[in-house]
């Protein structure tokens, strides 16, 4: 009956302990994915406002805040370059 009862003990804190590593790897995939498909934005934004002389440096900075919080990221990032 001990035997049983710390299998299952180990087998829980196990599932604990998987999990609590688990989402900083989630985390971190996430925002490269997300800074990914924030530069990829960025370089369409440039590619088409190019035209209208707006242009956006793509560095890890404006592909994290754009991949971060998606349009509305880019839209404050061609507003702060026009501004500033």
């Amino acid at each position: 009956m001990d035997a049983l009862l710390s299998y299952v003990v180990a087998i829980i804190l196990l599932f604990i302990v998987v999990k609590i590593f688990a989402w900083p790897i989630k985390i971190f995939i996430r925002l490269c994915v997300n800074g990914i498909l924030g530069a990829v934005l960025l370089w369409i934004v440039n590619f088409f406002g190019a035209t209208f002389g707006i242009t956006i440096g793509i560095n890890a900075i404006t592909a994290l805040i754009a991949g971060f919080f998606g349009v509305p990221g880019v839209i404050f990032l061609i507003i702060y370059k026009m501004f500033l």
